[in-house]
């Protein structure tokens, strides 16, 4: 079955279906370095004519967010996710943080939230 020019494909659980590499169009590699554990963090400068998706980004990195977690409020592949912030930090809209050493990452709230975060994507 194909869908007709005004025709919208929905799942009831996910809403509209639409294929990840139409929101990066087509691109699959960010062009700054991401990490899952990287945070990111809005400007305050925003870009003309976003998409909705880098604009909900950047509504979710007002303080520092991870990628691991945008990426699970977006309900977008992690992938995706860093091809869309790296397009923000391109464009001067967010900037990126180092994640914290391992060292560091024996705080077991922080490490729930994570799993939190990954198991909602």
């Amino acid at each position: 079955m194909t869908a007709g020019e005004n025709e919208v494909w929905l799942d009831d659980d996910a809403g509209p279906l639409v294929r990840p590499y139409t929101v990066t169009a087509g691109r699959t590699r960010p062009a700054v370095h991401l990490d899952m554990l990287s945070l990111v963090v809005a400007t305050g400068q925003v870009p003309a004519n976003l998409d909705p998706e880098h604009g909900m980004a950047l509504e979710l990195c007002r303080a520092p967010t991870s990628v691991a977690e945008v990426a699970a409020h977006l309900r977008l592949p992690v992938a995706v996710t860093k091809v869309l912030l790296a397009d923000l930090v391109h464009w001067r809209a967010m900037t990126t943080r180092a994640p914290r050493p391992a060292a560091e990452l024996t705080d077991r709230d922080l490490l729930e939230k994570l799993l939190d975060g990954l198991q909602r994507a």
